[in-house]
């Protein structure tokens, strides 16, 4: 019996050895440690800036791809149908890169050498407009004068925009590095969140008091819907409107359609002033063909942006958003308050986690009043 005992008593020594000792700490303690975790964490975006675009990128990027993925995992391994999925987008991205981008640089050449005959119009065109104020003694000059002024003026402005820019070629080759570097970085958080979206899933779920698991799980899949819905249709929305405009511009004798295709597709990302941003060169360049092509172009990007805003978003994007059109406008001016113009993108996402919060928390939160009386 004894070496029984012995037995026994190693397994209980083991299994004592196994359990880890708890060390107590009060809560002000643990107060004052989640609050240097979090002035870490900052400090930590605030040193690399890089981490949250590519935390921000990698999750927009799963949002998109998780419709595909969801599809094709109905006749494969999950892991096979990611894996399809991103190649597929590669297979994309190189196929529009061979044959767009030969063609955009080939009309982004032929431009850059036609600026100085639309430059020569302008100056026709804005002379004719200022001899009549001249003649009436409103302008200081005459216009040649005031034209020579202008054009000293805007001369200035180019240089140093040019000084700007041979200065920021030395940074090229990092800033080439440090662009590939963060677009491995967003696939990465892509893959990483779609291989381990369930084991997320759980672990969230595990962070939150039993009761109120099934209230998180429902916020869960609102922020999944509300959000993949909305990038997946803001792409094709953006992609159909510069796919239309560019049609529309070559139909009419607009050159450089598919530059300014292009373009429409870029600034289409900006809510509301997107569409001014895109419409305007187009205008401008229709405007040297001739008057009545320069309406027939706006008329055209009247036409598309209702088409947009009153059949495409609401049958692609659904109510996705929900959100007044004022709150939007709003949000877009804020965010180019805040953050600069090239990173308002944010501020419709922001706008619709905000009201994801809002709705799930207006219909739980109670006050300790109302709690009393019920």
């Amino acid at each position: 019996m004894k070496p029984v005992k012995k037995v026994v008593s190693r397994k209980t020594e083991t299994k004592h050895m196994l359990r880890p000792t708890p060390i107590w700490i009060s809560k002000r303690t643990r107060t004052v440690l989640l609050l240097a975790a979090l002035v870490a964490l900052v400090l930590l975006v605030w040193a690399a800036p890089s981490i949250p675009v590519m935390m921000l990128g990698g999750f927009a990027l799963a949002l998109i791809m998780s419709f595909p993925v969801r599809a094709l995992s109905r006749f494969m391994p999950r892991g096979v149908a990611i894996l399809v999925s991103f190649l597929s987008l590669v297979g994309l991205v190189i196929l529009a890169f061979a044959i767009l981008v030969p063609l955009l640089i080939i009309q982004l050449s032929s431009f850059i050498s036609t600026v100085p005959g639309f430059v020569s119009d302008a100056n026709e065109v804005l002379r004719a407009q200022l001899e009549p104020l001249a003649e009436r003694g409103l302008l200081p000059g005459t216009p040649d004068e005031f034209m020579a002024n202008l054009s000293a003026d805007l001369l200035s402005r180019a240089q140093g925009i040019a000084e700007q820019v041979l200065g920021g070629l030395a940074g090229f080759v990092s800033g080439t590095f440090s662009l590939v570097l963060n677009l491995f970085g967003v696939v990465f958080v892509a893959v990483y969140l779609l291989l381990n979206v369930r084991s997320i899933k759980v672990t969230y779920l595990m962070m939150v008091p039993v009761r109120y698991r099934r209230d998180a799980r429902g916020l869960w899949d609102a922020f999944a819907f509300s959000l993949s819905r909305f990038l997946t249709g803001l792409g094709l929305v953006i992609a159909i409107q510069g796919t239309l405009s560019a049609i529309a511009l070559y139909i009419l004798g607009v050159p450089y359609a598919l530059l300014l295709g292009v373009w429409v597709s870029i600034s289409a990302i900006i809510p509301y002033l997107g569409a001014w941003l895109g419409a305007i060169p187009a205008v401008i360049l229709a405007l040297f063909e001739s008057p009545l092509t320069a309406v027939l172009t706006a008329v055209v990007f009247l036409l598309i942006q209702q088409l947009e805003g009153n059949f495409l978003t609401p049958r692609i994007q659904g109510q996705s958003l929900r959100v007044p059109s004022i709150l939007v406008f709003l949000a877009v001016m804020a965010g180019g308050e805040i953050a600069g113009l090239l990173r308002v993108i944010f501020a419709v996402p922001t706008l619709a986690v905000v009201r994801v919060l809002n709705d799930f928390f207006r219909v739980r939160l109670r006050t300790s009043t109302e709690t009393n009386e019920g």
